[in-house]
């Protein structure tokens, strides 16, 4: 098996990376009478519910390592070939994970053929990246990371209904205080950005130049400290979660 891009990244990723509670009960209840979960792309084994039967595929061997004892047994293997019979599982998840695939549509056919009952991912919308203030006043570089037919509304969709039929597409929004450290979680807590254990968590920091994120964090701590930040958005400061575009999306499957 090839090098997975988390055998680079990935070392220590625990440290940044955990599971939310109020994320995680929204997946419960998305994966409704799913018995038997298939998490594709599992990392570290966030959010894989505990009253479940879970099976995880990760390609990351470095991944793997940081499982914790107790976790759902792993299967080493990457989205766009699982190992498994057709309707092996009720459901199959990906959470934060499939914009690492090096092929999409490939991975989002096997999720389909693996599961009996129903599709589930959690992910940005790639074509929303713009609207998170880091991403529009700091790291522009970042839309450039976004394959072109992703970047207008509408599109991501469109892909998902072409192999997975017709899905909800919900809101997830992120509490201030969220415990996990994806690329958005600190949208009230710009200066945890500026910390680079926090950012090694991130895979965008790693994808980006490393030019253009000393400059950006130079000016978002300059902008801290004169007070420029606040300024620009005040209007975050008091809410206890925001919408920054994370989607909940589910397909009800046909069979």
């Amino acid at each position: 098996m090839t090098e997975a891009a988390y055998d680079r990244i990935g070392v220590g990723y625990t440290k940044a990376r955990r599971t939310d509670p109020r994320i995680a009960a929204k997946i419960v209840e998305a994966l409704g009478n799913a018995r038997s979960v298939l998490n594709v792309g599992a990392g570290t084994g966030s959010y894989e519910p505990t009253d479940r039967e879970v099976t995880a595929v990760e390609p990351s061997t470095e991944m793997i390592s940081q499982r914790p004892i107790g976790t759902a047994p792993v299967v080493q293997a990457s989205a766009e070939a699982l190992p498994f019979e057709d309707d092996s599982f009720d459901a199959a998840m990906a959470i934060i994970s499939d914009h690492h695939w090096r092929d999409r549509p490939a991975g989002l056919r096997e999720m389909a053929r693996v599961a009996r009952l129903r599709v589930l991912l959690v992910n940005a919308d790639p074509s929303l990246a713009l609207e998170f203030w880091l991403t529009r006043d700091y790291l522009p570089g970042f839309a450039d990371l976004i394959p072109e037919r992703y970047r207008h509304k509408g599109q991501w969709r469109e892909e998902l209904e072409g192999f997975l039929g017709e899905v909800d597409m919900q809101p997830v929004p992120v509490p201030h205080d969220c415990l996990d450290g994806f690329y958005q979680a600190y949208w009230r807590r710009p200066s945890a950005y500026c910390d680079e254990r926090v950012r090694h968590g991130i895979s965008v920091f790693h994808r980006l130049h490393a030019g253009e994120v000393t400059d950006a964090m130079e000016r978002l701590q300059r902008d801290l400290g004169d007070g420029s930040w606040n300024e620009r958005n005040a209007r975050l400061l008091d809410l206890p979660e925001l919408d920054v575009g994370l989607r909940l999306v589910i397909a009800e499957l046909s069979g």
